[in-house]
């Protein structure tokens, strides 16, 4: 069938360059321009021809209204396509704090380079939901992806989608190591051998001095996991922990109690009273002014927290409206629970994010989208709330988070023997 292009009046050249084939990138650019009501012609098309090669495409876009391409051309930049017609980036100043031009150009995930002066300049700290600020230094400019709460009158601002590139990272293209985990429900032998390729994962990125980062929620405590993360810490694989009041509570709860949300985590039965063991354990740490406080005092002996203090792992605990007491070490303030969390993701290599909804969207927002980033979870929901949110770069597991920990740390140490 050959396309009659007078029915499309409008159109606008592109570029894009990656690994076009094996990552799906080329399939979305081509559905997305179908589903748009638009057509194609490819004028240019450069395949890599290894696998570390990238191929290079440069085709034009047609559309039958000045709006839809226009919808277009800015739908196919989030799958990392430019004008081939290279420009500067339009900025802007920022009239006041907090307040950025109506225009301003909203981040993703992927790693951005804005075109200033006739160069091309690397985004730092990629996040998305962020604004990108432009200053000089040195005569060099640099450019900063920054929430609109730290935007400063006078800020130069990239507004437009003009001069900006992103590339977009594709799991797809990690099809070898964990194409198979893709599916909502997982096997027991998908697991396992999620597990095998994920204590893998670690072991070669702690070897060339990569971060793991570890965001959890109380259901590693309630399904015995606390034990194995805390064998982790202690030996060494944990660079950093991100988590809220809860779980540390009831880690703390189990380690001083025995009790797990006031359950006897030997015998599964309730305790008597056992109900306010979480609210004893708050007032413990209190009592010693803080959790080092009590490890420090040799009250707290074992567990999660006190293996962070002992390994000195930092951890940040971001407060919630349904927390009891908190403890405190929780930051109340949000903006400052984000900015802390914000400053341990810096190089973060792997993310393992453990059974937390609430805190795993929150991580992976954050997250750049070429950071490694495991979602185990019972519910396949949370894993699919993780992608909804723009974290696409998320691997899901589906299973029990305690047995998921207990048969990771064996598979770490069984590496060793290795």
């Amino acid at each position: 069938m050959t396309i009659d292009f007078s029915e499309y009046p409008f159109s606008s050249e592109l570029s894009s360059e990656g690994h076009l084939i094996d990552s799906g990138i080329m399939s979305a650019i081509m559905d997305f321009i179908i589903k748009n009501q638009g057509t194609y012609e490819i004028l240019e098309f450069k395949v890599g021809h290894t696998n570390d090669e990238v191929s290079r495409v440069k085709f034009k876009v047609f559309a039958k209204t000045q709006v839809e391409l226009k919808k277009m051309c800015e739908g196919l930049h989030v799958l990392g396509s430019i004008p081939v017609i290279e420009e500067n980036a339009i900025l802007k100043s920022s009239e006041k704090d907090w307040v950025v031009p109506e225009d301003f150009y909203s981040t993703t995930n992927h790693a951005t380079e804005v075109r200033v002066d006739g160069k091309w300049i690397k985004a730092r700290n990629q996040r998305m939901d962020a604004v990108l600020v432009c200053g000089k230094k040195n005569a060099e400019w640099e450019i900063f992806c920054r929430k609109l709460r730290d935007v400063k009158a006078g800020d130069l601002i990239v507004c437009g989608f003009k001069g900006i590139r992103i590339q977009p990272e594709f799991k797809e293209r990690d099809r070898d190591e964990f194409a198979f985990m893709n599916s909502d429900v997982s096997s027991e032998r998908r697991v396992r051998v999620a597990v095998q390729k994920i204590a893998r994962l670690i072991a070669d990125k702690r070897q060339a001095g990569g971060k793991l980062g570890i965001t959890a929620g109380p259901v590693v405590v309630h399904t015995g996991g606390a034990e194995s993360l805390a064998k982790m810490i202690k030996d060494g694989y944990v660079d950093f922990l991100l988590s809220g009041n809860a779980l540390a509570v009831h880690d703390i709860e189990q380690n001083l109690f025995k009790t797990s949300l006031g359950i006897d985590i030997e015998s599964g039965e309730p305790v008597q009273d056992g109900h306010r063991n979480h609210m004893r354990a708050i007032n413990t740490i209190f009592k010693y002014g803080s959790i080092k406080g009590a490890v420090d005092a040799g009250v707290l002996t074992q567990g999660i927290f006190h293996e962070c203090t002992q390994a000195k792992v930092p951890f940040v605990l971001a407060g919630s409206i349904r927390d009891d007491g908190p403890l405190p070490e929780v930051i109340t303030d949000m903006i400052k629970a984000q900015s802390a969390y914000f400053q341990q993701l810096s190089d973060c290599s792997i993310m393992i994010i453990l059974s937390s909804m609430l805190h795993g969207i929150g991580v992976g927002n954050m997250l750049p989208g070429y950071v490694k980033t495991i979602c185990v979870d019972i519910n396949p929901a949370v894993v699919t709330k993780l992608a909804d949110r723009g974290s696409h770069q998320t691997i899901g597991i589906v299973t029990d988070v305690g047995t998921f920990l207990a048969s990771l740390y064996a598979e770490l140490k069984s590496l060793e023997k290795k």
